[in-house]
């Protein structure tokens, strides 16, 4: 009878293993596996704000100026290697009136170097050189995994270094935006050229741990404990990283530049809360806006002039003026 009851327990734990792993690898490819299939993700459409912005005339008739103006510029693809080998490439535009100021632009989750339109041509304004690179795992890099920024850290000292050696950058500002924003904030706890001067955060996430929770508990209704931690185990063995070391909040301790944590109040794809943290958390020079009204990285689409008013005085708080 004992023996029997020993081998039930043990079948039980057995198969409950095997579904654990099964899960793992599940949520694996979900979420860190390389696609180019769009993911919806809970919180991801627009506000109320946004869409009722977005079908207005005057909003429509700036994205076709935007969108106009981007298709004549010339983007030129240039490329470096990552500590690990990767290919990685970005779309370079050359500011006609350079001046050395360069701005690095890093894109969102499932996200590419072509997007971000309306922000590229206001920093070319302000008389800018632009580098957005595609994150590793995404668009014309290589990479089969998304690194949710904490690999990525490294590769965005890498392109700030290549800004400083090959395109002569005297002043680097990096703006990120969704996991972009927490990819420039850990990267900020890196050793990068003292020619970057600011870090520019737009609706990021503290640690990868915390947001993937938040993602399956609203997607899935599944508590954190146990999928996070056997999916983060098998993302250790097959991407070399696990969700609790890929931590903002751990790039923002070591971080001494000035920083400019932005964050829409009505933002339930990152919740509001993890900027605020993210903010208390810094101990450089430091400001944080949250925008009413914006939802995830909707900041810049409510708030456009207010946006570009802030970035002005953010730039030159860092460069002391």
């Amino acid at each position: 009878m004992k023996k029997k009851i020993v081998w039930t327990f043990s079948g039980v734990i057995v198969a409950i293993m095997i579904a654990l792993i099964a899960a793992g690898n599940y949520f694996y490819n979900v979420a860190i596996n390389r696609s180019h299939d769009a993911v919806d993700l809970h919180g991801g459409g627009e506000s109320v704000t946004a869409a009722g912005l977005s079908n207005g005339e005057e909003q429509q008739r700036k994205l076709e100026e935007i969108m106009a103006w981007t298709e004549k510029q010339n983007f030129e693809i240039v490329e470096i290697q990552s500590d690990d080998g990767l290919r990685l490439k970005a779309r370079f535009l050359k500011n006609q009136q350079s001046s050395g100021k360069m701005v690095i632009l890093a894109h969102g989750y499932k996200g590419s170097s072509e997007q971000m339109p309306g922000i590229t041509k206001f920093y070319y304004d302000q008389g800018f050189d632009i580098l957005k690179p595609d994150a590793r795992g995404h668009g014309l890099s290589e990479g089969d995994y998304i690194g949710y920024g904490w690999h990525d850290r490294k590769d965005y000292v890498r392109w700030s270094q290549f800004l400083v050696e090959q395109k002569e950058a005297e002043t680097i500002f990096l703006h990120g935006f969704s996991m972009g924003a927490a990819t420039v904030l850990m990267a900020s706890g890196e050793k990068l050229p003292e020619q970057v001067k600011g870090i520019i955060a737009d609706s990021g996430y503290t640690t990868v741990h915390e947001e993937l929770s938040h993602q399956l508990k609203y997607l899935y209704n599944l508590p954190a404990f146990p999928v996070m931690q056997v999916t983060s185990a098998v993302t250790k063995f097959r991407a070399g990283y696990s969700f609790s070391e890929a931590s903002a909040l751990e790039g923002i301790e070591k971080n001494h530049l000035p920083l400019f944590i932005i964050h829409g109040d009505q933002d339930q794809l990152v919740p509001t809360v993890m900027g605020k943290r993210i903010f208390d958390k810094a101990n450089s020079l430091k400001e944080l806006w949250i925008v009413p009204g914006a939802g995830h990285t909707e900041a810049y689409t409510i708030a456009e002039e207010e946006y570009q008013d802030r970035l002005k005085a953010f730039w030159s708080l860092a460069l002391g003026k």
